[in-house]
């Protein structure tokens, strides 16, 4: 986990949804190419939409490209790093992403490694450069299991490590999931906005905000009579 600083939150969806969230402490956007296609259709194409994300913020926007080859993945790469120092490249586990990442890695290029299932794909591709492992988190819900046991084994493998990547718990879609991944050692989750703003919201908390306010409001109404009678007395 980041020391110091606390885990990262990394919001995902529209540019027009995300603008308001982004003095919030966010860390910055992640995309993913389902949410790509559906956002090109409105924006234009994909160097559009990325171009849209630069205008809502100057934090760290995540673009996610695919290839059929290490150099695909690399050329598509540069057109996006090109537009900004703000980009992080999103790739998916493959074989051909391992020579990407260790070449970007040597470029400077921040990675994040997606699809990532099992710890011995976390631990290759950590070896090869990526900078953020994603470890996915519903799908393992959807069949019963832990969803965050891979977050998990992923920080007690990593965290001793010297240059260790961080732990990037993705496809979070719960608050519940949330919680779990942050108690179990992430360094970060993605999540979208809808999920951002349930996270924020507690039964406990709306019943103890509103006897505060309740009682804040008699508090005042007291403070002005008091001060009323004060006047009056004088």
């Amino acid at each position: 986990m980041n020391k110091g600083i606390g885990p990262d939150i990394w919001l995902a969806g529209d540019p027009s949804d995300l603008k308001k969230y982004m003095n919030y402490g966010i860390r910055g956007i992640v995309t993913n190419t389902v949410v790509q296609r559906e956002l090109v259709r409105k924006y234009g194409t994909l160097t559009d939409l990325t171009k849209k994300y630069l205008e809502v913020t100057d934090k760290k926007i995540a673009i996610e490209i695919d290839g059929n080859t290490t150099q695909e993945l690399l050329d598509v790469g540069e057109s996006f790093t090109k537009l900004s120092d703000q980009i992080i490249l999103k790739i998916p586990c493959s074989e051909i992403a391992l020579e990407a990442f260790a070449v970007l890695k040597k470029e400077g290029v921040e990675t994040f490694c997606t699809t990532v299932f099992s710890l011995s794909q976390a631990v290759v591709a950590a070896q090869s450069g990526a900078d953020h492992i994603l470890p996915f988190c519903e799908p393992f819900k959807d069949l019963g299991l832990s969803p965050t046991k891979l977050v998990k084994d992923c920080y007690e493998t990593f965290r001793e490590w010297e240059d260790r990547p961080k732990i990037t718990a993705a496809l979070v879609r719960s608050p519940d999931v949330a919680n779990a991944a942050l108690r179990d050692g992430a360094d970060g989750i993605i999540i979208f906005w809808p999920v951002y703003e349930e996270i924020l919201k507690n039964p406990f908390t709306d019943k103890w905000n509103n006897i505060f306010t309740v009682s804040y409001t008699h508090l005042r109404a007291h403070e002005t009579s008091l001060h009323l009678v004060c006047r009056l007395l004088l």
